[in-house]
């Protein structure tokens, strides 16, 4: 039998226009998140730039940028030196060019520098003097024989200007191709290698050569590759987009899907009677389902492709926002492909077929006469297999949760979509059971009250099927958005309580683009300053999990030097001590819990030095370490390391996950100048103008403020999400009451045929709606205190921070959602009944 569109399908579409409009409302929305996170996952998966720099460069050899299971590096891997040489000899390569790239600065003003030997590809040449040799540069601007003062990330040095440099970036500088890796703060890497070839040499021969050469030290790039070489941003942009579009966009199409089947599954149940009377007239189950197949078939495919039109602009527009926000290049541009329309498309059509069979499974089954009465009443007979997928789904949520608050650090917050996504699953499956115990619950004040209220409380309890299919995507989009933002206010602000206690520094001495190692000196120098202690700040992948099933992680990680980190950190030492000054010069932290304070008796474990590190304690938890062992982790630019852990600390949200001595990240991370020096004023002193002269002082209050700053790019993306979602939710449950309030058009015109004024209907639906609105706030937000209370408890070791103006807009929100979308179809439905 054909499953083409038939007159059957086409006379239930055309006469029960209300029930197919909302399923074409479910089912566009599936598509349209559908094909927006296919569209940002497909941009991640091709994201390339074609290359400026190493346009002329046809085969570049550079490092590996990931480590472990594809996870990226924070910072820009580099190549041994050594493997110049070795390139250098491969057949057909006429030379074989180390690459930097850093910063300088003359009088304040940054400079780009580079070694003089990547003139040979960039164009640039000499206009006057000489190519720069040990002591000197080469400038854009100036005279030969010049002396300059360059501050660079080891403090200021005295160069000759050998010659001035054209047809190349300005301003810039260039040094010689022996000094510049020292200069740039790893004297033993290069950046990159670039690789020009003989006369005659093909660049897939040279790129084989260079291949053999380096061997799996390093990886060759040829064509639009050696952009991401050049523009290490790609890399990350590609991490961002693919994240999104695989995680969340998973996640997203779940929830979409399972609410439009559900839309799909009511609209089915509102025909009971339609497919009584079919199989009442001799209707086989075969023409009942395949009714249904071709139904789908006429609505699927067209709200599918209407679909990916928004689906299109909330893409554009989130790629727009993440460029905005510096986490994709400007030279990516999104892609609109049609393996993401297809998807789309696709996903409709196979949720609408898939919830339409399942949905008449039991009424196309039925014999016609019992169909019929069960048409008449609704039944209470929810399935025995449903009900233990409920059970099972609810007993899965609640050990996810107890999951997450054992493993704690981000692994926690990993599954927190996945608790809800169980929790909301089971009240689906068990709906029925829900919505009696919500009719029940809620409805006894409703029958102590009018006439109106008791006839609503009453409809509730007889119709709890009815009711399930308007809690359900309420309370799903009050539990998402709950989940997304509480948590993420949960974390604003125990990471401003930890900064505010943990930051005990009097200035913070800071400039643009950092300043140098000897900055720290010059502080501890000035009058009125009692300790000075420089923060080299990066991130490092440290290896969390457990037993086989273990990855890395990016944390934030400090470089510490100077004086006693004691005087201007209070990082709450929970084990071990940072103890006496290390070989590094690094002396005691923690605070009261220091060398001497409560735990005082671990300080066996010795200090802060070299191979040591000291972590926070979630961290270590989640890491599986304690004192003595050795951490797993790998350097910003994704070195091998595996230090002593010495101590563990409980302010690691606020200030670093990882401290380290600043030796153990300098040359490993992407630009060797501290990110700022904090200082402790001698009792009575204010050294404020005398430090001004070595870059920006601010107050502790500007400090943290400015670390609030630097995590607004995540706060965006968790508000995004909790937007696409709750809003994707929030019209999913409109769209489902609006359809349920129609259904119901013979039942409120009975109600007027029989007496009931119009304002008595109306108030009847109005208190159904505000039960079913109350029976939604209590059932979203237990899902998500259930889902919140362990993990910020295994997280953060205290209860989830939840706004009382926020969650009131939120339960405020969710009653004038469902009291809108309840009594304007009311009044439409009883727009042509007098009175």
């Amino acid at each position: 039998m054909s499953l083409l569109p038939n007159g059957l399908a086409r006379a239930a579409i055309r006469f029960r226009p209300a029930a197919f409009a909302g399923t074409f409302v479910a089912l566009l929305l599936t598509a349209m998140v559908t094909s927006a996170c296919g569209f940002l996952a497909d941009t991640g998966a091709h994201a390339a730039v074609a290359p400026q720099r190493y346009a002329d460069v046809p085969v570049l050899a550079a490092a590996g940028q990931q480590v472990g299971d594809g996870e990226a590096v924070p910072e820009k891997a580099r190549l041994d030196a050594g493997l110049v040489r070795k390139v250098a000899a491969a057949p057909g390569v006429a030379a074989a060019v180390p690459d930097v790239t850093f910063d300088v600065r003359h009088d304040g003003s940054p400079l780009v520098a580079h070694g003089w030997g990547s003139s040979s590809f960039t164009g640039t040449r000499l206009s006057s003097g000489t190519a720069p040799r040990e002591g000197e540069v080469v400038l854009t601007s100036g005279k030969p024989g010049d002396r300059i003062t360059l501050t660079t990330a080891d403090g200021e040095r005295d160069f000759r200007v050998a010659g001035i440099a054209a047809g190349g970036p300005a301003p810039a500088a260039w040094f010689a191709d022996a000094e510049a890796p020292a200069l740039a703060g790893h004297p033993r890497t290069v950046d990159a290698i670039a690789v020009l070839p003989r006369d005659g040499v093909a660049t897939g021969e040279l790129a084989v050569a260079v291949e053999r050469a380096v061997g799996d030290a390093a990886r060759v790039h040829t064509g639009d590759a050696r952009g991401a070489v050049e523009d290490p941003g790609v890399g990350y942009a590609k991490e961002v987009l693919e994240a999104l579009g695989f995680s969340f966009g998973g996640i997203a199409v779940m929830t979409a899907v399972f609410t439009a089947a559900g839309t799909v599954a009511l609209s089915i149940n509102q025909r009971g009677r339609d497919f009584a009377l079919l199989r009442a007239i001799g209707a086989t189950p075969w023409q009942i389902r395949r009714s249904i197949a071709t139904e789908a078939l006429l609505v699927a495919p067209l709200a599918g492709a209407l679909g990916c039109l928004p689906g299109t602009a909330l893409a554009r527009w989130w790629f727009e926002q993440l460029q905005h926000r510096g986490a994709i290049p400007e030279a990516v541009h999104l892609r609109v492909s049609a393996v993401p329309i297809w998807v789309a498309v696709g996903t409709a059509v196979g949720t609408a077929l898939l919830a339409g069979f399942v949905a008449a499974r039991r009424a196309s089954k039925i014999k016609p006469g019992q169909a019929l009465a069960e048409a008449a009443v609704e039944p209470f007979r929810p399935g025995i297999i449903r009900s233990l997928l409920g059970l099972g789904s609810l007993a899965g949520g609640v050990s996810l949760a107890y999951v997450a608050a054992e493993a704690g650090g981000q692994e926690a917050a990993e599954l927190a979509l996945g608790i809800v996504m169980l929790l909301m699953l089971g009240i689906a499956l068990l709906g029925p059971f829900v919505a009696k115990a919500c009719a029940l619950l809620f409805g006894l004040p409703l029958r102590a009250g009018s006439a109106t209220s008791s006839l609503a409380a009453a409809n509730t309890w007889a119709n709890a099927r009815r009711l399930a299919s308007a809690i359900t995507p309420v309370a799903l989009a009050l539990a998402f958005c709950s989940v997304l933002v509480f948590f993420h206010t949960s974390e604003d602000r125990e990471t401003a309580r930890q900064q505010s206690a943990g930051l005990t520094a009097d200035a913070v001495v800071s400039a643009d683009g950092g300043l140098p190692a000897t900055a720290v000196a010059r502080a501890a120098a000035t009058p009125g300053v009692d300790e000075a202690v420089g923060l080299l700040r990066g991130k490092v992948l440290v290896r969390v999990g457990s037993g086989g099933d273990r990855w890395y992680e990016s944390y934030a990680a400090q470089g510490v030097h100077g004086g006693r980190l004691d005087a201007v950190q209070d990082l709450d030492v929970r084990e071990g001590s940072l103890g006496p000054p290390g070989a590094d010069g690094v002396h005691g932290a923690g605070g009261a819990h220091g060398a001497g304070g409560a735990h005082g008796e671990n300080s066996a474990h010795g200090g802060l030095g070299k191979d040591t590190v000291a972590l926070d304690a979630g961290l270590a938890k989640a890491a599986r370490v304690g004192l003595g062992d050795r951490l797993d982790m790998r350097l910003p630019d994704g070195t091998k390391a595996a230090p002593k852990v010495v101590a563990t600390y409980g302010r690691g949200l606020g200030l670093a996950a990882i401290t380290l001595p600043r030796a153990a990240l300098e040359g490993h991370v992407g630009s060797a100048y501290d990110s700022e020096v904090l200082v402790r004023a001698a009792q009575g002193a204010d050294p404020t103008a005398a430090l001004s002269r070595i870059g920006t002082v601010t107050g502790r209050d500007g400090y943290v403020a400015a670390q609030d700053k630097d995590r607004a790019v995540n706060a965006w993306g968790n508000k995004t999400m909790a937007g696409v979602l709750g809003g994707f939710a929030a019209v999913a449950a409109a769209n489902t009451l609006v359809m349920t309030v129609l259904d119901r058009r013979r039942e409120l015109r009975t109600l007027r045929l029989v007496g009931s004024t119009r304002r008595q209907v109306l108030r009847m639906v109005g208190w159904e709606a505000a039960l079913v609105s109350v029976a939604a706030i209590v059932l979203g937000g237990t899902i998500a205190a259930v889902t919140l209370i362990p993990m910020i408890q295994g997280l953060f070791h205290t209860s989830p921070y939840v706004p009382p103006l926020l969650f009131a807009a939120f339960a405020g929100g969710t009653l004038v959602l469902g009291l809108t979308a309840t009594t304007l179809p009311a009044r439409l439905a009883l727009r042509d009944q007098p009175g």
